[in-house]
């Protein structure tokens, strides 16, 4: 877990104390400072945290969540969402994470109601997970990956995707997806127009 360094200042007002008492409590080695180049004292927030008695946790003390996704059930078929999680999970042993999450989908990148991604997002606002680990930023969604990452972000939780560069079937997936999309909504409005007619010839037919 990467420690924060903060100033007298704001260590003393943290503690509720005049910086004196800090520079005090220094020199009877209740807690050390380091200096910087410029010889300024800077305190290590675990250590206020020692102070304030407050359990300083290690990420590890909190899981990953692993997040897998392919558009469609040939791709799954195929063996791709398989292989796709194993390269994650080679990911997060070489880096040591604690993974007890880990979730595969099929559907589509433009989706707001996938299940198992809602699920995480439901993992987040409980704090059991500190990271969520995907491929790349389009297993996660295809539009507004900041928007996805602030909300993470907001909760304590950090995005991590291992790929910067897109496998070269994401032209193929992305036509699928958008063409799903329209399939969806001519048949939501194909759907309200039928309901409409139907109202209107119930409307004549009382006439």
């Amino acid at each position: 877990m990467i420690d924060r360094l903060l100033s007298i200042k704001q260590a003393a007002d943290m503690l509720g104390v005049n910086p004196k008492t800090l520079r005090r409590w220094e020199s009877d080695k209740k807690i050390t400072s380091k200096k910087t180049k410029g010889g300024h004292r800077r305190y290590l927030l675990s250590d206020i945290n020692l102070l304030q008695g407050i359990e300083q946790k290690e990420e590890s003390d909190k899981s990953v969540a692993v997040y897998c996704r392919v558009s469609s059930n040939e791709q799954k078929q195929k063996g791709d969402l398989d292989r796709q999680k194993g390269r994650m999970l080679d990911y997060c042993v070489s880096k040591k994470y604690k993974v007890e999450h880990v979730f595969d989908e099929v559907g589509s990148g433009m989706s707001d109601k996938r299940t198992k991604l809602l699920r995480i997002m439901d993992l987040c606002v409980e704090g059991k997970i500190s990271k969520v680990v995907v491929e790349h930023k389009d297993r996660l969604t295809r539009f507004n990956y900041r928007l996805y990452e602030r909300y993470f972000k907001s909760h304590g939780v950090e995005v991590i995707h291992i790929e910067e560069t897109l496998p070269k079937s994401y032209e193929a997936e992305l036509v699928e997806d958008i063409m799903s999309l329209v399939a969806s909504s001519s048949s939501k409005i194909y759907g309200k127009r039928s309901a409409e007619n139907r109202r209107k010839n119930k409307t004549k037919t009382k006439g």
